[in-house]
């Protein structure tokens, strides 16, 4: 068991940190909106005239992406079925606007599969080997794919570090509901109230905290004062703000 520290918050006989991916420990917000453009030109091109209002609806502000909004916290199922709904508008059945939708997605990952590896935050890969080095079992839950996350921990050679590698490809369960979480601790063989959560969204905190996490830590690299994050138990602007206080 471990006591962890944050911003003056203290997390006694804690086990495990489960942690997001995309906004948390990777920098993902350009590969993000980049993918939701791609998205959005293909389904265009295949139905004139959704290409813009599906930006709109991914959260895509210009220059970058809403971190409340649909593509930055929801699953790729989620984004389908609402990329879907702009397309139903013009017509289509809904079988058929669901398969526009889904080729559309499918082609954009197509394009980006081999694309360069979005970077982490710098000093996230210091904060997991602290964290683990000192007992710690580590995982991270993301909205992703379950592919895509192990994808992230191969590329950045993180598996000495990580024990779990979950992301959502159920079609029943997206966060924030907090079976994902329970399920997670499950597989890392750790019990919940002894487990950190730590993510950027309102739905990872929400989940932590239906799921009886020990805490939810919130993150808005160099922001803690969003108020997307005001129902966290702390939130935070790095990784590293997160330590081991010493026995």
């Amino acid at each position: 068991m471990v006591t962890i520290k944050c911003r003056g918050i203290t997390f006694s006989n804690i086990e495990a940190v489960i942690f997001d991916k995309d906004g948390t420990l990777e920098d993902s917000q350009e590969f993000l909106r980049l993918l939701g453009i791609k998205r959005s030109r293909l389904a265009d091109a295949q139905i004139p005239g959704v290409g813009e209002p599906l930006q709109m609806a991914f959260g895509i502000e210009g220059g970058s992406i809403d971190p409340t909004g649909l593509l930055a916290v929801g699953s790729r199922r989620e984004n389908e079925i609402v990329a879907a709904g702009y397309i139903a508008e013009t017509g289509r059945g809904w079988l058929e606007s669901l398969s526009i939708a889904r080729r559309a997605f499918d082609e954009a990952d197509e394009m980006f599969k081999n694309g360069a590896t979005s970077p982490m935050f710098v000093g996230s890969l210091e904060v997991l080997k602290n964290l683990s080095e000192a007992g710690l079992k580590l995982g991270i839950l993301s909205a992703a794919t379950t592919a895509a996350v192990q994808k992230f921990v191969k590329n950045h050679e993180l598996s000495e570090w990580i024990q779990l590698e979950m992301g959502v490809d159920s079609t029943e369960l997206n966060k924030p509901d907090p079976r994902l979480f329970l399920q997670a601790c499950e597989q890392l063989g750790v019990n919940p109230a002894a487990t950190l959560m730590v993510g950027d969204s309102t739905g990872d905190i929400q989940m932590g905290k239906n799921a009886g996490a020990a805490g939810c830590i919130g993150i808005c690299w160099g922001n803690a004062g969003v108020s997307h994050l005001e129902k966290a138990d702390v939130a935070i602007a790095s990784l590293d703000e997160i330590t081991i206080a010493p026995e």
